[in-house]
């Protein structure tokens, strides 16, 4: 078994001074903790995975593709391999896990 705290994780992730630490790898997935502050602009690009987002904490609205939605605590959003996507008009600090799988490359 392999177990995390988020209060941990979220501690590694500031002091690495990195929007996004990926604390789990293995053979079908990958786990991560992504961060942005409210104002910030997120600067993802389409990633290979598909992958799905968790919001720990926080407050945004995320587009996918040409569909937009607001996301908050206890939101889940797929985003499928290959389709843009972005968080934006962040009002407050968000903290998503981030399971892409395959594992991110």
């Amino acid at each position: 078994m392999k177990a995390f705290r988020l209060d941990e994780l979220e501690a590694e992730r500031a002091a690495n001074d990195g929007a996004y630490l990926q604390f789990l790898k293995e053979r079908n997935m990958s786990v991560g903790l992504y961060a942005l502050n409210a104002g910030e602009l997120d600067p993802q690009q389409p990633h290979r995975e598909d992958e799905v987002y968790f919001v720990v904490s926080g407050r945004a609205s995320i587009t996918v593709g040409t569909e937009t939605t607001q996301v908050g605590r206890g939101s889940v959003v797929y985003v499928p391999a290959g389709v843009p996507h972005k968080f934006h008009h962040i009002t407050e600090d968000l903290r998503i896990m981030v399971i892409f799988s395959p594992p991110e490359s």
